[in-house]
């Protein structure tokens, strides 16, 4: 028997409302892990190369991995798999919270949904059961009310939901899937391919515990990553203040994206902006308690109340550093009561934090540089740093309506729209920019453009060890070896449903790889790891080609690479040898550098064979 899966995948097509369970073999769950390994396998072999991302024959999958519904810590997250209406390739969005382990426990290791209904639909798991039921009373809610009215219905005040809010069923390309109120499958437009399906939500409710191979040596691991974090200064950090515990100086010191991205820190945002923005300068005001994803020991999150000021949203949650940056520094704005503000508009409409901040950005460089009028904005002075006409446009983008109607489409497809604008784009492959400039951390660019999921910073590579001073930065010639390897290691972490923040936790180098073996009881050593890793960066790279995606569709703004470079800050002069780099990591890992193919032999050895009847 599987240990540490429950051995079976659902597959619901909504056209004809058929359920079908089907087997997640020991083959699949060794050699694709889970999360958006085993995701890309399935979505490779169960949908045709090129269909519409909003059609019929489109596929959405919901995927856990071993570690979740396990007791080992930081095994709370989970992975949304699709092609991108955006990229029109590969999509993965991750999300915490609790949703992935319940729908572990409630019996399967993943969901997968195909078709379209005629009427909104919400998909109900409990312990097995499967039903398929009418959501025409949550059509137009917000994920808040989506969730208490399915408690409601179905009775069950411990169930979890996932759902989309209106900017999904609206299919906006930047809409988010949530869950846990403030938790967000966020990237790509997957929240837009789950409205296109009539899909409302996912209830989940399980009580089966998930064997696992040796019990207590979980219980070891987690005695061993308490004990590290209690010695480990950067963990204590983020669990105080969370993702944003660096806002401040990322704001100053060239890491975060400043003025849709032609700013600089010290120079056009200021440390009284940056101060305003951090964590430390609200947290004693609005906090009520931590939040903690389900088996995680640090307590990154935390549950606010805004009962006064501008915009008194009440019980909310504190934004992200993402969040953080994308409503802050990036729109030259102090003003943390519109950053809440939005961030609250953002998660109980469904919204991307980062597109939609990145969107604004753009919209309002455009306004400052005439390209945009206060007309063309609906009335709205959209000056930087103006915390009011931030809310205003983002409340309109919410509520679809005016220029926020075609904003809500992201800001690539609203510069076509509106036929101006595209000079300041901040886009890779069309996806909006996270909130790391790789001027800071040059492995981003490698990243944040070759990854076959663009604009992520949630990717494996060498630009964390960068960022942290583990590596020299402007390097570009020994970057390869160590790219390929930690992309490899995050590829694995991601698919066992693991937080990259267990890194924080200080304990030993490899203790992922241990946790696998003791959940499954198979060995798996770094060098598994490692094999892994590039078998599923080397799925998903295969989904990207054979939609006829390659190295050269994909694109990257020139701001983030320094062209030209800053003239002052703490970037000064830098620019990125992008071309360097990919020609580094394409070339240790196997991929020819013009057409992305992996060679025949990278493909052999890591037991992709049927791949090279497609590919070649």
């Amino acid at each position: 028997m599987l240990k540490g899966y429950n051995g079976k995948m659902l597959f619901v097509n909504l056209t004809d409302k058929s359920i079908e369970e089907k087997e997640l073999t020991e083959e699949m769950a060794s050699k694709f892990i889970g999360g958006y390994g085993i995701g890309a396998k399935v979505l490779y072999d169960n949908m045709p190369a090129k269909v519409d991302p909003l059609g019929e024959e489109s596929m959405l999958g919901f995927m856990t991995g071993p570690t979740s519904g396990t007791k080992a810590f930081f095994g709370g997250r989970y992975t949304v798999v699709n092609k991108s209406p955006v990229t029109g390739g590969w999509n993965d969005a991750n999300s915490g919270g609790f949703f992935g382990p319940e729908l572990k426990k409630a019996g399967f290791d993943a969901l997968f949904v195909k078709g379209i209904s005629k009427e909104p639909v919400y998909i109900w798991i409990n312990d097995g059961k499967v039903e398929i039921k009418d959501a025409s009373k949550l059509w137009g809610m917000n994920s808040k009310e989506t969730l208490k009215t399915l408690k409601e219905e179905l009775g069950d005040d411990k169930l979890r939901v996932s759902c989309i809010g209106p900017a999904g069923e609206n299919l906006s390309n930047i809409a988010a899937i949530m869950n846990d109120e403030h938790r967000a499958a966020g990237r790509g437009g997957c929240g837009a391919v789950m409205g296109s399906k009539n899909l409302k939500a996912i209830a989940v409710r399980g009580t089966k515990e998930i064997e696992v191979a040796n019990p207590d040596k979980i219980v070891e691991l987690n005695k061993k990553i308490s004990a590290a974090m209690k010695e480990n200064e950067m963990a204590q950090g983020f669990s105080v203040y969370g993702t944003g515990v660096f806002t401040e100086g990322s704001a100053l010191n060239g890491d975060s994206p400043v003025k849709n991205w032609g700013g600089v820190g010290v120079v056009d945002f200021g440390e009284e902006n940056a101060k305003s923005v951090a964590p430390a300068a609200y947290d004693q005001k609005y906090k009520v308690k931590a939040y903690n994803c389900s088996n995680c020991p640090l307590g990154c999150g935390a549950k606010y109340k805004v009962d006064d000021g501008k915009w008194p949203v009440g019980d909310t949650d504190r934004p992200e550093y993402e969040t953080q940056a994308a409503f802050g520094s990036t729109l030259l704005n102090g003003d943390i009561e519109a950053i809440i503000k939005c961030n609250e508009i953002c998660n109980i409409y469904g919204i991307d934090t980062i597109s939609a901040g990145m969107t604004i950005a753009w919209a309002m460089e455009c306004f400052e540089e005439g390209v945009l009028t206060k007309e063309d904005l609906d009335g709205i002075e959209l000056t930087w740093g103006n915390g009011e006409a931030i809310v205003a446009i983002m409340e309109k983008m919410a509520n679809n309506e005016g220029i926020g109607k075609v904003l809500m489409k992201g800001s690539m497809q609203a510069a076509k729209e509106l036929g101006k604008g595209e000079e300041f784009l901040q886009t890779a492959s069309g996806i909006e920019l996270p909130m790391h400039d790789p001027k800071y951390a040059p492995g981003y660019a490698r990243t944040y453009q070759y990854d076959p999921t663009p604009g992520r910073h949630v990717k494996g590579g060498v630009a964390m060890a960068q960022m942290f001073g583990m590596i020299g930065k402007y390097d570009y010639d020994t970057t390869g070896y160590l790219d390929v390897k930690m992309t490899a290691n995050q590829e694995l972490i991601n698919a066992a449903g693991f937080c990259m923040f267990m890194s924080l936790a200080g304990a030993e180098q490899g203790i992922e790889n241990q946790y696998i073996e003791a959940i499954t009881g198979r060995s798996f050593k770094p060098q598994d790891q490692d094999t892994v890793g590039m078998r599923i960066l080397n799925m998903r790279q295969a989904f990207n080609l054979r939609e006829g995606i390659t190295p050269k569709d994909l694109t990257i703004t020139k701001r983030a690479l320094g062209q030209p470079p800053q003239k002052e800050g703490p970037v000064a002069g830098v620019e990125i040898d992008d071309v360097k780099l990919k020609n580094n990591f394409f070339s240790f890992i196997g991929w020819d550098l013009e057409t992305g193919k992996p060679s025949k032999g990278t493909l052999e050895k890591l037991g992709l064979d049927f791949l090279i009847k497609d590919l070649y």
